[in-house]
């Protein structure tokens, strides 16, 4: 066990073990809910998954190279090298691994509730105030959904009402709307 801790901690696997801590603390994180995995690493070549997955396969597969090219390069100058053909390394088999998992993340998949804003909306509930009201809203697929909405300063709207919904508000959790009067 001395002597995979003394690899481990030693030049050039610990470059990568630092990196694995923080891969296992981005996921811990990301379990807590602090984190959501959104983005992905196109700028890597790896796109079509969220960029937490992509990293976090990337390092880890470079610190299992980087451990047994440490191992198998103990002496000499060829040390120095073996990050870099880890990484190298690391980079392929990420690319090759990434290709089955892009069928977990479909593209057209990704909706939010942004993309409600703009569009009209029928309150539901028997009014919408500033402090209550639920509405209908159609999303571009023809799906329907009900959304809690906010009206701002005097504005009370009834039960059948069209409104514009105009902002989302993320800590609370509501869309903002005002009257929407259609022009027929």
């Amino acid at each position: 066990m001395t002597e995979f801790l003394d690899t481990v901690l030693s030049f050039p696997t610990i470059i990568f073990t630092f990196l694995l801590v923080v891969v296992v603390g981005y996921w811990l994180t990301v379990i807590i809910g602090l984190f959501e995995l959104e983005d992905d690493a196109v700028w890597l070549g790896l796109g079509g998954v969220p960029a937490g997955v992509a990293l976090s396969l990337l390092i880890a597969l470079a610190w299992l190279l980087c451990l047994i090219g440490s191992v198998v390069a103990a002496s000499g100058g060829l040390l120095f090298a073996v990050p870099f053909a880890a990484l190298g390394g690391a980079w392929l088999a990420t690319r090759g691994l990434l290709v089955p998992l892009r069928r977990l993340f479909p593209e057209g998949d990704r909706h939010s509730r942004g993309d409600f804003v703009g569009q009209m909306c029928v309150i539901r509930t028997g009014a919408a105030t500033p402090d209550f009201g639920q509405a209908e809203v159609t999303a571009a697929d023809g799906s329907s959904a009900v959304v809690q909405v906010r009206t701002t300063g005097q504005d009370r709207l009834a039960r059948g009402d069209n409104a514009l919904i105009f902002e989302y508000d993320k800590d609370g959790e509501f869309f903002w709307v005002m009257p929407y009067e259609s022009e027929h």
